[in-house]
């Protein structure tokens, strides 16, 4: 679709000609020097002086600096698809870009700067990401995916409940702010799973498209709904253990069972496409670890966490990202080998994470190095083949 007149597009910098662009190629490689300054930091091989203390940076920056950029990036580049309006791109996609730079610089090196100044450039990232989102869906008419806005501004107040945990020095405010976040992302990862894998799959694998059963997504993602809701009205303390390891058991076998309906054993030729199948089989593992955990068994908050953190995110962000910025850079679906080891390695790094943590918390700092080394040999994979594509133009000449 042409958007735009193709004289202004070749005046751009063509990164910033969609939010993809930025915000996939830094998020990735955040997420490398995140995860192997956080390794040497277990190893004791450095010492860092971030915002706060180094265990709030780790937990804080994996979800609102390397997820967060990932979420924004995909949300503003397929808006555009679905209203057919232009989006963010130019100097506003610089002004955002630079707004989410800005925060991470100032967590890593903020242990001497004012933390008001940090929870401010921190906090304005979302807020302003959710305003352009909701200007082009206006713009267009279109209030269909309006959803995604109060999703984007609820992820800002748990980032703002983390900060306030510092600044007030209320450990229980940081803990409140990031498992809602951890909810709140697993949610998104299942509406936005739920629409595209069984057109991916479809598409994929030249097979007929699964058709949604109404009543088991109402199922799954209210079942979701109904666990992000509990944990962020501070509901979960008055329910007994037993109703809230049903409500997990549920959640687990309703994703579950979504899941295996899109036929994940149709598409192992496929690495874009069942690479997103595993990610989203870590949803209903990491929801069937809470269900244990509060049926009275020793697993670890941090180990079901975890799977959805390491699992379900890192898994489904670095093939989404393959992905979107083929198909949105007008290249055909067809990655390189090197991306399919990557798929393995990210898989390897989120299965040694839970496992280790979980059943052998005794060795479990050793393992942690592997599955380290492990994720940021994936990613930086990721760059190394995706840098020349995110800084160039379409390969078709068309806007974007």
């Amino acid at each position: 679709m042409q958007v735009t007149q193709q004289a202004k597009e070749d005046a751009l910098a063509p990164l910033l000609r969609q939010a993809f662009r930025p915000m996939f190629l830094f998020g990735a490689l955040f997420s490398v020097l995140a995860m192997a300054l956080w390794g040497l930091v277990l190893s004791g091989a450095v010492s860092l002086n971030p915002y706060a203390n180094v265990v709030f940076w780790h937990q804080h920056e994996m979800l609102f600096g390397f997820v967060a950029a990932i979420i924004v990036g995909f949300l503003l580049t397929a808006v555009q698809n679905w209203t057919g309006v232009r989006a963010t791109h130019g100097y506003p996609l610089l002004w955002l870009t630079l707004i989410w730079l800005a925060g991470r610089l100032l967590m890593l090196f903020g242990g001497s700067v004012p933390a008001v100044l940090v929870a401010v450039v921190d906090l304005a990232f979302l807020p302003t990401a959710a305003l352009f989102f909701a200007a082009i869906l206006l713009k267009a008419g279109k209030l269909k995916n309006m959803f995604f806005v109060p999703v984007l501004l609820l992820l800002a107040v748990c980032n703002l409940l983390m900060h306030l945990g510092v600044l007030l020095n209320q450990f229980h405010f940081i803990s409140h702010g990031s498992t809602n976040a951890v909810w709140l992302i697993t949610l998104i990862m299942a509406v936005v799973s739920g629409r595209v894998l069984p057109m991916f799959t479809a598409n994929g694998t030249q097979t007929p498209r699964v058709q949604p059963v109404a009543w088991l997504d109402k199922l799954a993602l209210g079942s979701l709904w109904l666990i992000f809701a509990l944990h962020f009205f501070l509901l979960v303390q008055y329910i007994p253990s037993a109703v809230m390891s049903a409500l997990f058991a549920v959640a687990a076998l309703a994703t579950l069972v979504r899941l295996v309906r899109v036929r994940f054993w149709v598409t192992l030729k496929v690495p874009l496409v069942w690479s997103l199948h595993v990610a989203v089989a870590f949803i209903p593992i990491g929801l069937a670890l809470f269900a244990l955990r509060y049926a009275g068994m020793n697993i670890s908050a941090s180990t079901a966490i975890h799977a959805l953190t390491a699992g379900a995110m890192g898994i489904m962000i670095l093939s989404m990202m393959a992905r979107v910025s083929l198909g949105h850079s007008g290249r055909p679906l067809q990655p390189k080998r090197l991306m399919t080891l990557a798929f393995m390695l990210i898989i390897v790094a989120a299965s040694v994470r839970v496992i280790t943590g979980g059943w052998f918390p005794v060795s479990a700092l050793g393992w942690y190095s592997w599955a380290i080394a492990a994720w940021v040999l994936a990613y930086g994979f990721y760059i190394v083949i995706y840098f020349p594509i995110l800084t160039t133009p379409r390969a078709d000449g068309r806007p974007g």
